[in-house]
């Protein structure tokens, strides 16, 4: 049976993964130029957004034991400009940010769950970098899913049930739960 640190590790990362796939599952219904739409001049492009992800996920997850997780060399505000990558570039951004932030993860034990970390010279758990991980990543995938939605509109392919199909779905066999499957 495992003990309590490795089963958080393992439902952490599956819950993670999940959202990755949301926001991948958001892009292949997205065009190059879609992926640069600006809702409004107070938000930001999914590439943007994208670009802030990963940015922050190779700052906070890059020796992350041994370092503060910010990181010198990261350059945040430059994260929210404009750039104009093509979207494999924003793919790539976005596999990169992931690959590190998930690598880590994989490798930590439980008995790493309760040492202290660093970010910006606050001291952290690393359970507790963890869940602000769970809250930060979920958050910008959201508006990433619902850019997509708004770009899309009437051709959006939805991620989840659909309104009015709840009743359907709970009556149909199987997982219900996708990050279960």
């Amino acid at each position: 049976m495992s003990s309590v640190g490795t089963t958080y590790l393992q439902t952490a990362i599956k819950r993670l993964r999940y959202y990755k796939e949301l926001g991948e599952k958001t892009f292949g219904q997205l065009s190059d130029s879609e992926l640069h739409i600006t809702p409004n001049a107070a938000s930001n492009s999914i590439a943007v957004i994208v670009q802030h992800v990963s940015g922050n996920m190779l700052s906070r997850w890059t020796n992350f034991l041994t370092e503060d997780g910010e990181k010198p060399w990261r350059q945040r505000d430059e994260e929210f400009e404009v750039h104009n990558y093509s979207k494999q570039q924003i793919l790539d951004l976005w596999e990169k940010g992931w690959a590190c932030f998930l690598d880590s993860l994989t490798c930590l034990t439980e008995n790493d769950l309760l040492k202290t970390i660093y970010i910006r010279e606050e001291p952290l758990l690393v359970i507790d970098a963890i869940n602000r991980q769970l809250a930060h990543y979920p958050y910008h995938v959201g508006q990433i899913i619902y850019i997509g939605k708004l770009i899309k509109d009437a051709d959006w392919q939805s991620l989840s049930i659909e309104k009015g199909k709840s009743e359907a779905y709970n009556k149909s066999d199987g997982v219900k739960d996708p990050a279960n499957k």
